[in-house]
């Protein structure tokens, strides 16, 4: 999809924004929505900034994620207003004028310091502002109203066409760079030197992926947030699990694969079989399906492989019942995604607030709702052999459930773990990954 089409996306967007946006302040009992884009962050007794992080409600809006202390306005029945800072500085790259498919859908008012937004914005205390604390500019201090928030967190969930196609973009980068990295672990490189290629492939660098790579060769694939990424090739290569994403106009791609050095192995038939279940976890992406349900399945569908393979010696159903599947799969299926990896509302009961539990013994699950069109998800079940989870088996009397000498076959490899994004529609799920990886 090209930017034309994009185009013809947008102002339906932004019409469902202003109309959420309208309800937002309806329910918060204010006149006004204001935005602020975020300030930058300085690390303490120094003058150099943090990696700037736009306010996701704003690139909601425009797609900008390197403009700081600007402004969206929205005032029901009026034309969203940009108030765009434009310094003038000789120190850094000043911004260039807003340009593109959305400038012309929005009243753009150019600044060229913080404060020159004061007089261009309605009165702080008729409005609803939405940002950081650190956002504030004299009496415009974020205040982030809940009523507001519950309900433009929980509609964010439900994805327009608009969005879908900048995720789709945004897929398209990522599996252009995973194959980036999967020919440089192929070629025996350093997991600093896979890392590297990724970003010279999407073309983004630490700062423009919407999270921090995991690079992670044989045991490292153990650590679930493994970022150390060794400078020196191990002795023996074994296996390479990379969770990776990237960014476009601030949407974010969140893609993991796992890789054996040896094609026709043990380890690639294990590789092979948790595919075979992320699989169909992913065309379980319908409405109506349980989030918590499914995550539920995938525990059995993994035991029922650890089985297959000789490390499990109980059926699935007792390693759920007794902890022991929590001990090789340890985190969640998976999460919502969009403006933000871990995209809010996971939990949401309704768009008036509450929560939905996440099921009991499984506290790392990061989405407990009803699935729904227009909301897209990662699927991402994962295999490990973590030997402080492991430990944890033996020390809560579940030593038998296991094989442990299948174990220490395993444990060098670390961990697999398959991660796509998926679309709920009406029917069948699309899944954004696949898409991608098969053009």
């Amino acid at each position: 999809m090209n930017a034309t089409d994009i185009a013809a996306l947008y102002p339906q967007h932004l019409a469902t924004l202003c109309a959420r946006a309208d309800e937002a302040l309806a329910r918060c009992g204010r006149e006004h929505l204001l935005v602020p884009s975020g300030r930058r962050h300085y690390q303490v007794f120094d003058d150099r900034d943090y990696p700037f992080a736009v306010n996701p409600h704003f690139k909601h809006w425009v797609p900008l994620t390197t403009v700081a202390d600007s402004w969206l306005v929205h005032t029901p029945g009026r034309k969203p207003r940009l108030i765009y800072l434009q310094p003038r500085d000789y120190w850094h790259v000043v911004p260039e004028a807003p340009s593109g498919w959305w400038v012309d859908h929005l009243e753009v008012q150019v600044i060229r310091t913080p404060e020159e937004a004061l007089p261009l914005l309605p009165p702080a205390a008729r409005s609803a502002i939405i940002g950081e604390a650190n956002s504030a500019l004299g009496d415009y201090v974020p205040d982030n109203p809940q009523a507001a928030l519950d309900y433009l967190h929980y509609q964010r969930s439900y994805k327009t066409p608009y969005e879908i196609a900048l995720m789709r973009q945004a897929q398209r980068r990522a599996v252009h760079a995973h194959r980036a990295a999967e020919r440089a672990f192929r070629a025996g490189g350093s997991e600093f030197e896979i890392h590297m290629a990724y970003c010279a492939a999407a073309q983004q660098d630490a700062t423009e992926v919407p999270y921090q790579n995991i690079v992670a060769l044989n045991s490292h694939g153990a650590v679930l947030h493994y970022t150390e990424l060794e400078r020196e090739v191990p002795e023996q290569r074994l296996s390479f699990l990379i969770d990776a994403g990237a960014s476009h106009c601030g949407y974010a791609a969140d893609i993991t694969r796992t890789y054996a050095a040896e094609r026709s192995g043990e380890f690639q038939a294990l590789i092979d079989a948790v595919d075979a279940v992320q699989q169909a976890m992913c065309a379980s992406v319908r409405p109506g399906t349980d989030y918590r349900q499914l995550h539920v399945d995938a525990h059995l569908a993994l035991m029922g492989i650890l089985r297959e393979f000789g490390v499990l010696k109980v059926s699935p159903e007792a390693a759920l019942a007794s902890g022991v599947s929590a001990a090789f799969f340890p985190h969640g299926l998976g999460h919502p995604l969009g403006l933000q990896v871990h995209d809010v509302a996971g939990f949401a009961a309704s768009d008036r607030g509450g929560t939905i539990d996440r099921p009991a013994g499984h506290p790392y699950l990061r989405m407990t709702r009803v699935l729904e069109p227009g909301m897209v998800v990662t699927i991402e079940p994962g295999l490990y052999f973590i030997d402080m989870l492991l430990d944890e088996v033996k020390a809560r009397g579940h030593a038998d459930a296991v094989d442990w000498a299948r174990v220490d076959f395993f444990r060098p490899y670390g961990g697999i773990r398959i991660e796509d994004n998926v679309l709920c529609t009406g029917d069948a799920p699309e899944n954004l990954t696949r898409a991608a990886f098969a053009a």
